[in-house]
């Protein structure tokens, strides 16, 4: 083996990573950074082991780096805490400092929790991983009547159903209205590839699945995790809704990177998808839930919550997944993602809504836990759970804050390049065919249901679902396509365009969404996985002043 410095954590060289592009940072992050770099840190009441002496300047570094307000780590091994902390601040410009018991959104790491709450259901014999789903949800729907029929619980949580994203990952999808209206649409979005044939990632089938639970137990999602789950586990600050936080809460508030400056954005309700991203904990309560899952699985304290064979069922292959972190297997249990690292096995999940990204792996035979999350979202609480990773493999040192930020700058300057590339297509000089006007209307899709456009101070104005979170001003880009700004600028942007009918009119809103976009921090596209999805005008009635085709006179841009 590689001899191994005795401070493991001790960077080789300072500065990029040689031969590696740097991307140039704004005066503004610049100077935010600067501001971290003299913060400091705040502990959780104990020091991290021995082991990981070195791990904290580690954080702090790469903390300025990524120009991170906060983070939060917590190490289970062996069955024990023996580790937990908080850096920097709950938010930009207030002294809140982030500890071990700060909350925070953790995302989609709470789908194992739902898993977890039908896996309950299973042991006390109330359902079978292999129920179609409809047995327990009668006017369930997909695209396809045998799919419809045949699609179980199972497929749910392996994401083995084949439908997937819907609007991307910062926009929420009719999330203002039920749970049972978006279970009602569902059945028009087809699939994006054949049913059992891989993996397809879906929060909406999570959401479909913690339905499961109230279908059979008379209790809500959110009331049966806090009592099965956090109760028995002793989370009792961990939260299943962001209604359930309250000011002055030791919460960690969301930041995201936008043209070129770390900013505050508002924390959003996701809780109508809740058993698919609501929980919010801290290091110090998820520290159980990492112990459950080690040791003697589904025992935490001597006290069984789970089965040992459900614990195993969670953490086994079943569906195979592309996702690149592992080099040899690569697959989604129910709830967790499974692969390898250095040959030993991994159980891990991150987590994403706005402005909150988190990283957490189980290595079993290592009897190790790592959970590392923070208030921006970064590679760098990926490169905090390689670093202790490595650590108790004892592997040759590897600085991979330095490794996955340079290679975070490298991919940055090229799709900052594709984006340039998209806006170098924009034609110039050109109108719309149509008075700004002629384009305003109510417009309706089975899936997606009901947009409205309006003329607001010589600027079109969008609004989906009647929600006033989801208002964006329409740039002109050139003829009938505009650009969409979010007021919300966490949301970003996303192209649309309107269509006109054999009678000249306004026929269709066409809103192309950015469901996965390449790097968020240059913006909403360049995107690799997008979807349109066309609205129908809705009729209004013909009146004096209403005709349609009208004038060709401009009245805005």
């Amino acid at each position: 083996m590689t001899e191994v410095s005795r401070n493991p954590f001790t960077p080789s060289h300072r500065g990029p990573v040689a031969g590696r592009a740097v991307f140039s940072r704004p005066a503004a992050v610049v100077a935010a950074l600067l501001i971290l770099a003299f913060s400091p840190a705040v502990g959780a009441g104990h020091a991290p082991p021995d082991e990981l002496a070195g791990i904290e300047e580690v954080i702090e570094r790469g903390m300025r780096d990524w120009g991170v307000p906060g983070l939060a780590v917590a190490v289970v091994k062996d069955d024990e805490l023996v580790w937990a902390r908080g850096f920097g601040v709950r938010r930009l410009g207030e002294d809140g400092p982030v500890d071990a018991d700060t909350l925070f959104n953790v995302a989609s790491v709470t789908k194992a929790f739902t898993a977890a709450a039908l896996g309950i259901l299973v042991d006390e014999e109330r359902l079978d991983w292999d129920d179609p789903v409809v047995r327990h949800l009668p006017r369930f729907r997909l695209y396809d009547p045998y799919v419809t029929q045949t699609a179980t619980i199972r497929d749910l949580l392996a994401h083995r159903v084949g439908v997937g994203r819907m609007t991307g990952n910062r926009l929420k999808w009719i999330s203002n209205r039920s749970r049972a209206e978006q279970m009602e649409r569902i059945r028009h979005l087809g699939p994006d590839q054949t049913f059992r044939n891989g993996h397809v990632y879906s929060n909406v089938m999570y959401m479909v699945a913690g339905e499961v639970i109230p279908s059979v137990t008379g209790s809500s999602w959110e009331d049966f995790v806090r009592e099965r789950i956090f109760a028995p586990l002793g989370m009792s600050r961990s939260t299943t809704s962001v209604a359930q936080l309250r000011p002055g809460d030791n919460v960690a508030y969301p930041h995201q990177e936008i043209d070129g400056r770390v900013v505050e954005i508002p924390r959003r309700n996701f809780d109508a998808v809740g058993a698919a991203a609501s929980i919010h904990t801290s290091a110090s309560e998820i520290a159980a839930w990492m112990r459950l899952h080690l040791g003697e699985p589904g025992v935490l304290e001597g006290r069984r919550l789970l089965n040992d064979a459900t614990v195993k069922e969670m953490h086994r292959a079943q569906s195979i997944s592309r996702t690149p972190a592992f080099t040899s297997l690569a697959a989604y249990g129910l709830g967790w993602n499974l692969g390898d690292y250095a040959g030993h096995p991994v159980s891990r999940h991150s987590g994403a809504v706005d402005g909150i990204n988190t990283h957490l792996v189980l290595m079993p035979d290592q009897q190790l836990g790592i959970f590392v999350v923070a208030n921006l979202h970064t590679d760098l609480i990926r490169a905090v759970a390689n670093q202790i990773v490595d650590v108790y493999l004892d592997l040759p040192r590897r600085d991979w804050h330095e490794i996955i930020f340079g290679e975070y700058e490298e991919r940055r300057a090229r799709v900052q390049a594709e984006r340039d590339a998209i806006h170098d297509l924009r034609r110039a000089n050109t109108r719309p065919t149509l008075p700004l006007d002629r384009f305003a209307g109510r417009y309706d899709n089975a899936l997606y249901a009901d947009a409205e456009v309006w003329l607001e101070e010589g600027r079109l104005v969008l609004r989906l679902w009647g929600d006033e979170e989801m208002v964006a001003d329409l740039e002109h880009w050139h003829y009938d396509t505009f650009r969409a700004v979010w007021r919300n600028r966490a949301q970003r942007e996303e192209f649309l365009w309107f269509t006109r009918g054999a009678d000249g009119a306004v026929a269709a809103l066409h809103i192309d969404w950015n469901l996965r976009p390449a790097q968020l921090q240059v913006g909403a596209y360049p995107s690799a996985h997008r979807r349109v999805a066309t609205f129908d005008r809705v009729p209004e009635p013909v009146s004096e002043g209403n005709t349609p085709g009208g004038s060709d006179t401009l009245s805005g841009r």
